[in-house]
Formats: C-alpha cells, structure tokens, sequence
C-alpha cells in the first residue's frame, strides 16, 4: 500500500510538491480515486489525496459560474445546480461502477482533468470548452493560475485547454472554475426500433441535419438493448435508436412531433418521457450497465460516423454507439489491441483502452499512440510544467521514466 499524503489547503500541496523534489520521489495524484484504473498502472510513489480539497466557494446563478476546490464531489456540485434549474452542459460520465467502486465519489478535478464529456458533448462541446479557469501547484512547486470567471478573449496561452485531459501529469490543480448553463424544462427521448447498424448510422445523420435540437443520438444492437432498466428499450427484443430533446414544454412537444413525423418510415416509433429517458441517458452515459461484464476490457472508439458500422463489423465483443455514431464504447480483447486501432485508425480515428486488468495495461498503450511529432510536443510540455517528473509519471506513456 502506497503512502498517501492528504493536503487540507492549496499552501499544505505546495509544501508535498516541494517535498516530493527534494526527496526525488513521485507523486500519483487523485481525488477519490474512482478513474485509478484508467491509464497505465501506477509506479511507485506517494498518493497526493486531494478529497480534502473540497467544497464550493463561488456559485453565481445568475452569472453562469461556479468555482470549487479540487476535491468537491461532483455529486455536491450536481444537487446544487440541480437546485437552481442548472446544469453542466457537457454532461460529466460517471464511471465509478466502471472501475468497481461507488458511483456518486467522482471529483470536479478528476473530470477536468481527464476531459470527461456525456452525450451531449457533440452539441455543448468538451470539458474542456466550460473549463473557465484553475489555480495549480506546478512541478517546480510554484503557484501558479490561468483563466478567469468570464469567458472573454485573452492575450497569453489558453493553459486550461492544456491542464483538460492532461491527467494529473502537468500539474496538481487545487481550484476550479467552470461555466454552468440553465437546464432543460423538458426531456424526451423518441425511439426508433429494429435498425441495422448501417440503417441507424443513416437514420441517426438524417435526424442530427434535421431541424430539431437533437441533443442526444445513441444506437444500442438488440444484445445490448436488453440490459436497459427502461422496459421500453429492455422488452422490444430488437436494436434501439435513440433521440433526446430538451427544452421548455411546448417546444420539446413539438419538435418531438415534428421528429416522430420525420423517422416514420425508418421503423416502430416509441417515446420516453423524463424518469425514463433520464435512466437511458444516464446508462449510455456511464457505461458501466450496458457493458456489464466486470472483467471485460473496455474500450472508447472514437470513429466518423459514418464508418461506425464498418468498423464495428471487424471487431468482436458487445457495443453501442453515442454522438450520433462518432464514439463506440466497447466490450472487446484488449489482446487485440493491435488489430483493434488498425480498424479504427483506418477510417482516420483513433481508440483508447479504457480498461483492463494491471498486467495487460502495463504491456501496452493504453492511450492512442501519438505520431512523431504531437509525442515530442507532449515531451516538451512535460518537460516544461514538471521538469522532475514526479506527477503521475508513466500514467499516459508507459515507459516515460
């Protein structure tokens, strides 16, 4: 069991980052720890808990921002915004029960930090596109911030663009910033059933050209379908295409009319209303209910979406498909990693492991490999941000020393 060391204010992180220089060791930095298994097994080094970091220290309604420590729970940040009829546009996954712990712990950090986005991300955009601002602890051990409360334009570098999906290895971010957007009135999801992967690749393009605020397009085959706790989609025995629409009453009514009209001859109609279509969402969200073999390696397949279908063709195992068939979680043997990203590399995308046992994460990439030139940028921001190397070392290159 590693040692841990578990900071109660960003003046106690900067005292453990200088610490871990003199004494020439490496820091794994976490929240609650729920992603530990996403990335490259960790080398040995002392864990830096940032859970004590925690607690929101600015909501401005009106404003569209809200800041927080690191540590704050995304579940006390959602009940909040859920108070006041706001969101999280970029619909954070929680992949607690994809890792094997509870779900609810994930923190604000670890999402910004590792990019998370939901089923909406091909209409709100990225993590990354809400990430307004971050106070951070550098490998230096030196303070350092980026950003603001506003979105506005800035001379200098977009350093929160770096620090989004960079997982803990450029710095140790004590305290963030994000936007926040008002909620939807309404949610309702329109099924269509009984489409091939071909068909709903089709299907799913002609709705999102459409004029109908689609937020939400995902494709589950029949054998996924059926582990849905929605008895819609889990009793229609066939595949099932899904459309969300959110928004004030009357204008989701009408355009989920207007939508229904549209896909009539593409296959049985049904409609989900708020409970649940918010229970679909929340399984295509997070995983974890429709790939449900614990020991299953799983993968994130990032594709045109037009080639979903092609490309799921040549692979093996369980899957579906969100944003509209530009990403495919699946179900498939990591031991063919090899042929895995020559499939998806062929159509011009790319495929991360998202997870598998320790020993076949040590063996190979974990990440989508870089070419030449993007890897030796990536060694230059290393280099720059954390010249020991003691943040997260070898977590997203496995032989990084």
């Amino acid at each position: 069991m590693a040692d841990m060391i578990k900071p109660d204010t960003p003046e106690d992180t900067v005292e453990a980052v200088r610490s871990a220089i003199d004494a020439k060791s490496s820091l794994l930095i976490q929240g609650n720890g729920t992603k530990a298994g996403w990335g490259h097994p960790a080398k040995n080094g002392t864990i830096l808990n940032l859970s004590g970091l925690s607690g929101v220290t600015l909501y401005e309604p009106e404003e569209l921002v809200l800041s927080a420590a690191a540590g704050t729970p995304m579940a006390e940040i959602e009940n909040l915004l859920d108070e006041n009829n706001q969101h999280l546009a970029f619909e954070p996954p929680d992949f607690g029960r994809l890792y094997g712990h509870d779900p609810g712990a994930a923190t604000l950090a670890g999402v910004i930090a590792c990019n998370l986005s939901g089923p909406r991300r091909f209409q709100a955009g990225a993590a990354r596109d809400h990430f307004l601002g971050f106070d951070a602890v550098n490998g230096r051990g030196e303070m350092f911030k980026s950003g603001g409360r506003v979105v506005k334009n800035v001379t200098g570098f977009d350093l929160s663009k770096l620090m989004a999906g960079s997982f803990g290895t450029l710095g140790v971010m004590t305290s963030i910033t994000v936007k926040v957007m008002p909620a939807g009135e309404k949610t309702r999801t329109v099924l269509v059933l009984g489409l091939d992967n071909q068909k709903a690749m089709a299907v799913m393009m002609e709705a999102l050209n459409s004029p109908h605020d689609i937020n939400g397009a995902a494709h589950l085959p029949a054998e996924t379908a059926a582990k849905s706790q929605v008895s819609y989609v889990s009793d229609a025995g066939a595949a099932v295409t899904a459309f969300r629409l959110q928004g004030p009453a009357p204008s989701v009514a009408a355009r989920c009319g207007s939508l229904r009209t549209l896909l009539a001859g593409a296959g049985k109609i049904e409609e989900l209303h708020f409970h649940n279509s918010k229970t679909l969402w929340t399984e295509i969200r997070d995983v974890a209910a429709l790939l449900d073999r614990e020991d299953a390696p799983i993968w994130r397949l990032s594709v045109p979406p037009s080639r979903g279908a092609d490309v799921t063709g040549q692979l093996e195992g369980d899957f579906y498909f969100d944003w509209g068939g530009g990403l495919i979680w699946l179900a498939g043997d990591a031991g063919r990693a090899e042929h895995i990203r020559s499939v998806v590399k062929e159509c011009g995308g790319h495929g991360i492991l998202m997870r598998a046992a320790d020993d076949v994460r040590s063996k190979i990439p974990v990440f989508h490999p870089q070419d030449p030139a993007v890897a030796n940028l990536s060694r230059r921001l290393k280099q720059n941000f954390d010249p020991h190397n003691i943040f997260n070392p070898g977590r997203m290159i496995a032989d990084e020393d």
